[in-house]
C-alpha cells in the first residue's frame, strides 16, 4: 500500500501551490491513509489512527475513521468540504474528543495557504451526542514552507498553527485551549504530520482564585503519516 511519495512543489509560491495541487489530488471514494500517534510527552508510540474515504462528490468526503487507541474515539464518519473543512468532525472537550455537527464549514484552512497569512472565525456547532451547543474560535497562521519527513516518505509542506477554543465551558472547566501545528503537503491535500495539545482550567482543582490555578493539561500527540492507499479504478 505504500507508494514512493518523495514529492516536489512545482510552483514558486504557496498559495499557488495550495490551489492546484489540492484540487488535482484531493481524495476520491475508496482512498486511505494512515498515521502512527506518538506520546511527545515522552516519545512512545502509543496506536494507529486510519481514514477511508467512504463517499466523495464535487462538495464533500465522508471519511470512515477508526483507531486501535481509545483517546483518540470510537469508529465514526466525519464530514468534509471538499477543500478539507469539517462540517462533522471531533474536537477535543476537556481531554476528550467529541463530536460536532458545524452550522458552517470548520475553518482548519483559509485558501490560498500564503506565508504569512492569519485568520480568526468562530463558527457555531451542535454536540452530536447531546445537542449541546458551543461557539468554536480558531485562529490560524501560516507559517512558512517547511521539507518533513515521515514514515510514508519526504514531503515539502506549508507549515499551519491553529489556536483552538473549545467553547465547551461546563460547571467549574473553562473552555478547552487546543494548540495544532500542521505540516499540510498540498500535493496530497492533507496533512503529514500534526502535532496537537490541549488544557483548561478547572475552579474544583484550584486553592486559590482562578488566576492562581495551574492548567489541566490533555493529551499531547503527533500524528505521522505512515502509508497511503488509492482505490483501484
Amino acid at each position: 500500500m505504500k507508494h514512493t511519495l518523495a514529492l516536489a512543489l512545482i510552483c514558486t509560491t504557496l498559495s499557488a501551490v495550495a490551489d492546484s495541487a489540492t484540487a488535482a489530488n484531493a481524495p476520491g471514494a475508496g482512498d486511505s491513509w494512515s498515521y502512527r500517534v506518538v506520546n511527545v510527552y515522552n516519545g512512545e508510540a502509543r496506536g494507529t489512527v486510519q481514514y477511508r474515504v467512504e463517499k466523495a462528490d464535487a462538495n464533500q468526503l465522508a471519511i470512515v475513521t477508526s483507531s486501535d487507541l481509545a483517546a483518540l474515539g470510537t469508529s465514526r464518519t466525519e464530514i468534509y468540504t471538499a477543500d478539507g473543512q469539517g462540517l462533522k468532525q471531533a474536537i477535543i472537550n476537556h481531554d476528550q474528543p467529541v463530536e460536532y455537527q458545524f452550522a458552517q464549514p470548520y475553518p482548519a484552512y483559509e485558501f490560498p495557504l500564503e506565508s504569512g497569512k492569519s485568520w480568526s472565525k468562530r463558527v457555531q456547532a451542535t454536540n452530536v451526542a447531546n445537542g449541546r451547543r458551543a461557539s468554536v474560535r480558531v485562529d490560524g497562521d501560516v507559517l512558512g514552507s517547511e521539507h518533513v519527513t515521515v514514515p510514508a516518505g519526504a514531503f515539502d509542506t506549508i507549515k499551519i498553527r491553529r489556536r483552538i477554543y473549545a467553547g465547551d465551558f461546563e460547571g467549574s472547566r473553562s473552555e478547552t485551549n487546543i494548540v495544532e501545528t500542521e505540516w499540510y503537503a498540498p500535493a496530497l491535500g492533507r496533512a503529514v504530520k500534526l502535532n496537537r495539545n490541549s488544557s483548561f482550567m478547572d475552579q474544583a482543582r484550584c486553592t486559590d482564585e482562578m488566576s492562581s490555578c495551574t492548567p489541566v493539561r490533555g493529551d499531547w500527540f503527533q500524528y505521522e503519516l505512515t502509508s497511503l492507499g488509492k482505490a483501484q479504478p
